[in-house]
């Protein structure tokens, strides 16, 4: 018997995808799926049940958000800067640039038709996986925990800190997630890509003002 080769989900099903930044989309033929790759900086919201959530994590933080009564959900992928003290995300600067990052991803979730009430988190990464006695990752992983705590979103469940990145697949119809530990081998790329986007980050003025939109 002849194998049938695995196609690609017609580009019409995807219509219902909402607004992304900078992603990369890859098909999978051996799930049959589509596998969008969220870098530092990045996020991502579908409501195609044929999508699944991709990114690797050293010291950043991934916020995986959904409401599940509509199957609509995204991720992002963010860092804090080096702050003007020398520490990372100690002062209300480099913090600008978090509450950026979580914001902007409520607000389009919330104009795709998802309820704030409804809403679930997930938290992933924040690992120190340098030998700094910066605890960068720790940084990340607390202010991504009192920002859910001070908007009283609902975090259902976390993985942060450790010492060794981390790769997570997220599929946002079901809100399953696969998270790997990568070996200590694999840190100094990650470290890297993360360094290169802090660089980016610290250059720049933090984003402004997000108004976060209601129900």
């Amino acid at each position: 018997m002849s194998a049938v080769a695995a196609r690609a989900p017609d580009r019409g099903k995807f219509e219902q995808d909402f607004g992304s930044v900078g992603t990369r989309r890859i098909f999978d033929a051996n799930t049959n799926t589509w596998m969008v790759k969220i870098f530092p900086g990045e996020f991502y919201i579908t409501a195609n049940a044929e999508e699944t959530l991709v990114t690797v994590l050293g010291s950043c933080v991934a916020a995986c958000i959904r409401d599940p009564r509509l199957g609509i959900g995204g991720m992002n992928h963010f860092m804090l800067p080096q702050g003007r003290s020398g520490g990372w995300g100690k002062d209300s600067q480099s913090t600008r640039f978090g509450n950026f990052a979580m914001e902007k991803l409520i607000n389009e979730l919330l104009k795709a038709g998802c309820s704030r009430d409804s809403l679930e988190v997930k938290l992933f990464g924040g690992g120190n996986v340098t030998d700094s006695n910066i605890a960068v990752g720790t940084g990340n992983a607390e202010f991504a925990l009192r920002y859910v705590d001070d908007e009283k979103l609902r975090c259902v469940a976390q993985d942060l800190g450790g010492r060794f990145p981390r790769r997570i697949h997220y599929s946002p119809a079901d809100g399953k997630v696969v998270r790997r530990l990568l070996g200590r081998d694999a840190s100094g790329a990650v470290v890297r890509e993360e360094m290169e986007h802090a660089q980016r980050l610290s250059s720049r003025a933090p984003a402004g003002e997000i108004e976060l939109f209601g129900d």
